[in-house]
């Protein structure tokens, strides 16, 4: 299947990432001197997305001045300056400004290396894996030790046939990447404030349509100080090692 289309969510306060965060928008804080969002928008303009709406609340100007200017995707903003919307409302009020069409959504705070040169990237592999006849949502997960910066929670574990569920004792643990695959229209009846995605993903689990895909490469996120610096050590090693 080929997406053409994403929703970023980028609007969060980036609370424990102050006081970095005193100045600038979470995802506009550069990691290796590149802005945190830019990894997102990257990897979705690499997979073939042409147009992406993202959502702003925190210094949503700078946001906007950074966005305009990103050369590769065409960019809408969801306007979130009067309230959060939590991810899932974010989320769904976004959707309304793409088409009623299969869709990626990615967190701008999250992303990845390590992809093998001339072999799909892990966005192309999701879409190619997402099935919308079986499948409310496809999600991008990673093992636990593929991950910098990550606080430990085990969020999934994958059964034979690519169904996921949540962790309990399984073999293989697997933390949410920050990146779906899913079709608009599962947020036809999405409420129409604020809410968070969890409660899509406990849906699609009690339905049996909840699937995931293994991340290839190495998986980085930044929520506080020392973890940016993690992640540049990280960034440095893994470039050194390519």
């Amino acid at each position: 299947m080929k997406i053409a289309q994403a929703m970023v969510l980028a609007a969060g306060l980036g609370t424990r990432l102050r006081p970095i965060t005193d100045t600038m928008p979470k995802p506009l804080v550069p990691v290796a001197g590149k802005a945190m969002i830019d990894y997102a928008l990257d990897a979705l303009a690499d997979a073939g997305v042409r147009r992406a709406v993202v959502n702003v609340h925190h210094f949503a100007d700078q946001m906007e001045m950074h966005l305009k200017a990103y050369p590769r995707l065409e960019v809408a903003i969801s306007d979130e300056r009067a309230g959060l919307m939590n991810s899932g409302g974010g989320l769904a009020k976004g959707v309304r400004l793409l088409d009623r069409a299969p869709l990626f959504v990615m967190n701008a705070d999250l992303f990845w290396v390590g992809e093998k040169s001339g072999q799909p990237t892990n966005l192309e592999r999701l879409a190619a894996f997402f099935d919308p006849a079986v499948m409310d949502m496809a999600l991008l997960c990673v093992p636990l030790e593929r991950t910098t910066g990550h606080n430990g929670k085990k969020d999934f574990e994958l059964d034979e046939y690519g169904h996921l569920t949540r962790y309990r004792d399984g073999a293989q643990p697997l933390v949410y990447a920050g990146a779906i695959a899913m079709h608009a229209s599962l947020l036809d009846d999405a409420p129409h404030d604020a809410f968070n995605l969890n409660l899509y993903f406990d849906k699609a689990i009690a339905a049996g349509r909840l699937y995931g895909l293994v991340l290839e490469g190495h998986w980085l996120t930044v929520g506080t100080p020392d973890a940016l610096v993690e992640a540049e050590e990280a960034l440095s090693r893994l470039h050194a090692e390519a």
